[in-house]
């Protein structure tokens, strides 16, 4: 028999689920069709070492682009929470202390670096004029795609065309002059971007990075990512949705209506189809020539320590790794290791960022846990394409590894080894995830977060007005991250699906 829904949503990611939820509160019939056994995709959260209770999020990590709107209009009660410290940058020429509240910190901090203020005040100018982007853009993201020319019409400020229109490592390298903090400003370009800095694509990441909630603020989820799948799988049961899980979608044809084919041989139709999985994979089951999949950029290393490690700075662990924690990520550090993947080399020096979650949020770990003062870490190494795991897998999966914790070691008194947990076969707790098993694991193609190369989020003038979510076959619509505005753990490209879906029924979000 063939079941029949007014949406069918292929892939039960977080997007598909905030999508589920807008369109069942409309009082559609909605099926969400999920590859694995389980809903959540990247943002689940799980016990990734069996000996522990303590429950990472094992792919995705902080919450800056999760609209406040959509929470609200859910009616969700997941939350997240701010951080005193932005950012520690650990160097051989000295740490670098950046507070989202202490104005006297971080200028005694660049002094100490720098040796005068002038950084400072570069900073202070380039983070306020990012700002008038933040501000013009932010707000859009959950209403149709405005026009290249609206949005700089709005903003009417140079500041357009140093983020825009014209490569960031050229604004870099005339707003600051000290290595260490160009390094510091470009890293926000390039989390899941395998780009140079005078490549547009660093752009486009930056933008991601500093426009969430109009603020930028990279907050920690409470509870985990799994958090909010939790609460959203219960709205969605709530309304009525039908989720079916282990339901890998085969084959997607339209003849008046949608026909979808599982694995399992089951079939299902409706009148629209949301795809809240990459392109590459949606054009396989449409029949369609795939598009050309991008490299994912980054190793994802989860960790659970019995202490925090001690700095060789002296600076307290319980600072440093409370915000974002760099490490080998100077501007010239950067770019090093972009030219030497790109010539198939595993870098020299792999930069590097990593946060603590636990010091701001302890709810994942059991209480005994907490009480013993165990921690967590998430480590992302930088410029770590998966061209580099074509041949030899393992073998460049466990020497990455290697250079890594040697490179973060150099900078701590405690060597990270001796700070990990250890399981009850005496191996320690950690683990490593490269772009192939981001693939295998969540269907990330080629272990792209992004699913595509980001796209501005705006459209060109004299185009069509858009959601950034339409597909040129009739009804169906891209609600993951392919689609434009849907890079992110952001729940935009689900709201804007939902949008374009009732939209053309005559309803409301």
């Amino acid at each position: 028999m063939t079941e029949r829904s007014d949406v069918t949503i292929i892939g039960g990611g977080h997007n598909g689920l905030i999508a589920a939820a807008y369109l069942s509160r409309a009082g559609l019939k909605v099926t969400i069709l999920e590859k694995n056994s389980e809903v959540g995709g990247a943002t689940v959260s799980q016990k990734v070492f069996p000996d522990y209770e303590a429950r990472l999020s094992r792919y995705s990590y902080l919450v800056s682009l999760l609209p406040t709107q959509i929470v609200e209009e859910l009616g969700l009660s997941f939350t997240t929470l701010g951080r005193a410290i932005s950012s520690y940058t650990a160097d051989a020429s000295g740490d670098l202390t950046v507070s989202r509240e202490d104005e006297t910190l971080n200028h005694e901090s660049f002094k100490a670096l720098t040796g005068s203020t002038d950084e400072y005040e570069s900073w202070q100018s380039f983070y306020a004029d990012v700002q008038r982007i933040a501000d013009v853009i932010a707000p859009t993201m959950l209403q149709k795609l405005p026009t290249r020319s609206e949005l700089k019409n709005r903003i009417n400020h140079p500041i357009w065309d140093e983020i825009i229109e014209r490569p960031l490592g050229e604004s870099l390298e005339h707003r600051f002059s000290n290595d260490l903090v160009r390094g510091v400003v470009f890293t926000d370009g390039l989390i899941g971007t395998f780009a140079d800095a005078h490549e547009i694509a660093t752009n486009r990441c930056f933008i991601y990075h500093l426009i969430g909630n109009g603020t930028g603020e990279w907050r920690v989820p409470r509870g985990g990512m799994g958090g909010l799948v939790a609460e959203l799988v219960g709205i969605c049961t709530t309304n009525g949705v039908r989720i079916v899980t282990d339901a890998e979608v085969t084959a997607l044809r339209h003849s008046g209506e949608w026909q979808i084919k599982t694995v399992t041989g089951a079939s299902y139709e409706s009148e629209f189809v949301l795809a809240n999985f990459a392109p590459q994979h949606l054009a396989k089951a449409l029949g369609d020539e795939p598009p050309a999949s991008l490299d994912g950029s980054q190793v994802k290393v989860n960790m659970l320590l019995t202490k925090l490690p001690r700095l060789k700075s002296g600076a307290d662990p319980r600072i440093a790794f409370a915000g974002t924690f760099h490490f080998d990520e100077k501007y010239s550090d950067l770019q090093k290791a972009y030219a030497q993947s790109a010539a198939g080399v595993i870098p020299d020096r792999i930069p590097a960022e990593m946060y603590c979650h636990t010091l701001t949020d302890t709810s994942i770990l059991a209480p005994d846990l907490v009480a013993a003062g165990f921690q967590t870490l998430t480590l992302f190494g930088i410029h770590t394409p998966s061209s580099l795991f074509d041949q030899n897998h393992d073998e460049v999966k466990a020497e990455i590894l290697r250079r890594l914790l040697n490179q973060l070691n150099e900078y701590l008194l405690d060597p990270i080894e001796d700070c990990l947990a250890r399981a009850a076969d005496g191996s320690l707790c950690i683990e490593i995830k490269s772009p192939h098993e981001l693939e295998k694991d969540v269907s990330l193609p080629r272990g792209n977060i992004f699913h595509k190369d980001l796209s501005m989020p705006f459209r060109e003038d004299g185009t069509a007005p858009s959601w950034g979510v339409e597909t040129e076959h009739p009804n169906l619509f891209i609600c993951g991250a392919g689609a434009i505005r849907g890079g992110g753990v952001s729940g935009i490209p689900g709201h804007n699906a939902a949008a374009a879906v009732l939209e053309q029924l005559h309803l409301t979000v």
